[in-house]
């Protein structure tokens, strides 16, 4: 996804309806917010970016529903970080106390929490740093585990808290450690 930055004015503030309604008019468009108030347009991915997200969600779905110990989103669910930004990782999970503490008119809109687990899914066209920066970004609000994958490189970073950023290549298979307890995610059909 190639992602594009609109500097705003720095007087320019969006309130959370604010930013939903702009979301809600430009639904064509995947839009997040940073914490310093720029509006962050990610364009449509290609078939091989959208096939391997597809394989990850659909793995990480089957795990969840045998375990049932979170719930699991897609890169449609926009999470309201602790730092006010608004993200959108490509898949996350939230564990179920942390679930349960949301009230139900909470769940309909952003959720107002950094997600347990994080995954993003370089494609061809983004910026690797960029990438980099955002999953040091859900670390820096809470995040547990967070993998960034970079199938063109066959590599991994496994981002968790308070340690250096573990950068594995070409592995076969990722686990879920203790965050999420008997995922393993099989990298073939991404990686290939």
């Amino acid at each position: 996804m190639t992602a594009l930055t609109l500097q705003l004015p720095p007087n320019l503030k969006f309130t959370d309806e604010q930013f939903e309604l702009l979301v809600a008019v430009n639904q064509e468009l995947r839009l997040e917010l940073t914490a310093e108030g720029e509006l962050v347009i990610m364009s449509p991915t290609g078939g091989e970016t959208g096939n391997r997200n597809f394989d990850l969600l659909g793995q990480l779905w089957f795990w969840n529903s045998q375990n049932n110990l979170g719930k699991a989103f897609d890169s449609s669910t926009g999470f309201k970080l602790p730092n006010g930004a608004i993200r959108s990782p490509d898949a996350s999970w939230v564990r179920m106390e942390r679930w349960n503490t949301i009230t139900p008119e909470q769940r309909k809109k952003y959720l107002p929490l950094c997600p347990d687990f994080a995954v993003e899914l370089v494609s061809d066209t983004d910026d690797v740093g960029d990438t980099q920066a955002k999953m040091q970004e859900y670390l820096a609000n809470g995040l547990l585990l967070g993998w960034l994958i970079n199938p063109k490189d066959q590599q991994v970073i496994i981002y968790r808290p308070h340690q250096a950023p573990e950068v594995l290549k070409s592995p076969t298979s990722l686990s879920g450690e203790d965050v999420l307890p008997g995922f393993i995610l099989n990298l073939q059909p991404i990686f290939s």
